[in-house]
């Protein structure tokens, strides 16, 4: 159904002979470093238009040269059939190009509605004051028309991720884009709030508006686009409708090889692992909201997987076992003797490591280099008399940039600078410093591009390989299909099942996902 819809969609005609934006042969360097050559891409009125790469191809720096954030340093852009060059962000701004950012850039301590119109002028009475009523009831009729229930009066603070996207959403469509740059904009967002986006889209179709969608997701791809563009090491590879590819050609355009060749795992012998001492053992863990009354062994060399949809605990079970959340029963095991874990110092202690699920908020030191962060867990262990050894301390940063495969300028290099993949390993690294016996992973590939989770879902494989425990959360149901040698799926708080790889299917999983099985 979905790729009916996707072809219907890629061959409506579009909205006007001319584009609306044609970018051509746009180039951009930084310090020397060449990051945009020769670049193309046309956007057209009423469609949907997919920017596809892996992280580090470009698509950043494109999507800010068209927001009027950098400027190119030769090339063309016709915007409207004129030639512009904009001088900044708000110049753009104002001509109809909004961006909804993958990072969250609302102000917490500020209402809904003050986050929506901010830029605007706020309408005055004769004295000078703000017409806050006025203000609340533009920031309703916004929210209103994206379907949104959200209170215009409430603090920004008190929202979830997901609804702070919303609030974001609203903000760029309240300035009447003609063309909208969404940079994964599905990323925080739940099924059914994704659902409702979708809505939203076709609307601002309907309405003429050009959309640049940008995502890792290819079901989200084929569904909603029209025309897609490929950028790869900064090149343009091609542009053309949706319905003249498909998801594995993609892949090969983004990363340049077939998708069979890109991750091949080795499966652990489950018949030989389980006969060893389990190096993790839950027995009835329960926390004091979500997790209830969980058992389970890990044993050492084996990736086991964490299935279920959100809110089913996944996450939660993690962060009892890292210490983050108290524990209101059970025992925790390691290496078949009770401890008593009630702080990530105290699972640090016993050889656990935790990557989070957001890097950037919970993984990463933003402000630090790459070394630095990746030495920030065991940065104790480096100080001789109070003097830090920073020979020693560069030594290890370049190795362990070297054995991930960290592609950064160099080891001091700010961590902010590098591509969302290579975030996650330097997240990994600082991890893999303490000399782990069990890896907790939570989302690790989450908003990384194709070629980066490869490269990730390797880095796991050879980390079980040498002996590690890895237990693994995703809500990617082929990803976890592809590494795990056990899934483990949860509802509401409990396991409901236990899958060997050869049995597991999609369908399973969902099937305990939901419910069905009491």
């Amino acid at each position: 159904m979905e790729t009916v819809l996707a072809r219907k969609r890629a061959a409506e005609p579009h909205a006007e002979l001319q584009p609306v934006m044609k970018m051509a042969s746009v180039n951009k360097s930084f310090s020397g470093v060449q990051v945009l050559h020769n670049v193309n891409i046309e956007l057209y009125k009423g469609e949907v238009h997919a920017l596809m790469g892996e992280n580090g191809a470009g698509k950043s720096t494109l999507m800010k040269i068209m927001a009027g954030v950098y400027r190119p340093d030769s090339g063309s852009i016709l915007y409207k059939d004129s030639a512009v060059n904009w001088p900044s962000p708000m110049a753009a701004r104002d001509e109809g190009i909004s961006v909804i950012h993958q990072e969250i850039s609302l102000s917490p301590n500020l209402s809904i509605g003050e986050n929506i119109l901010m830029g605007t002028i706020f309408p005055r009475n004769k004295m000078g004051f703000i017409k806050w009523q006025l203000i609340y009831e533009k920031a309703e009729a916004i929210l209103r028309s994206i379907g949104s229930s959200l209170d215009p009066r409430a603090k920004v603070s008190t929202l979830s991720i997901a609804q702070q996207q919303m609030v974001e959403i609203a903000r760029a469509l309240s300035f009447n884009s003609e063309i909208l740059i969404m940079d994964e904009p599905t990323a925080s967002l739940t099924d059914k709030e994704i659902e409702k986006l979708f809505v939203i889209i076709d609307d601002l179709k309907r309405k003429g508006v050009a959309i640049v969608y940008i995502s890792h997701r290819m079901d989200e791809i084929f569904r909603i686009s029209n025309r897609f563009t490929v950028l790869r090491d900064g090149k343009w590879i091609t542009s053309g409708p949706i319905s003249d590819t498909n998801p594995d050609h993609l892949v090969k355009l983004m990363v340049g090889r077939e998708i069979k060749d890109l991750f091949q795992r080795t499966y652990a012998d489950t018949a030989v692992t389980t006969k060893r001492e389990p190096v993790l053992e839950l027995k009835d863990i329960s926390d004091k909201k979500t997790v209830k009354g969980i058992s389970l062994r890990l044993y050492p060399g084996e990736i086991v997987g964490l299935a279920g949809l959100v809110g089913a605990g996944r996450t939660e079970l993690i962060r009892a076992i890292f210490g983050i959340s108290a524990l209101s029963g059970g025992q925790i095991i390691i290496e078949g003797k009770p401890v008593n874990i009630q702080s990530p110092s105290d699972a640090i202690g016993y050889g656990i490591a935790h990557v989070p699920e957001s890097r950037k908020e919970q993984g990463l030191f933003p402000n630090l280099s790459v070394q630095e962060n990746i030495l920030m867990a065991q940065m104790h262990s480096y100080r001789n008399s109070g003097i830090l050894q920073y020979d020693r301390m560069s030594q290890d940063a370049e190795r362990f940039i070297m054995d991930l495969g960290v592609k950064a300028a160099s080891k001091d290099q700010n961590v902010m600078g590098l591509s969302g993949g290579n975030q996650q390993k330097v997240v990994i690294a600082k991890w893999l410093s303490i000399g782990p016996k069990v890896l907790l992973l939570d989302e690790p590939t989450r908003g990384v591009d194709i070629g980066a989770k490869t490269e990730i879902h390797k880095i796991i494989s050879n980390l079980a390989e040498q002996g590690l425990a890895v237990l693994v959360v995703s809500s990617e149901l082929p990803e976890i299909l592809g590494i795990s040698d056990r899934i483990l799926v949860m509802h509401e708080g409990k396991i409901r099942a236990e899958l060997s790889r050869q049995e597991a299917t999609q369908e399973k999983i969902m099937y305990y996902a939901t419910g069905e099985i009491k």
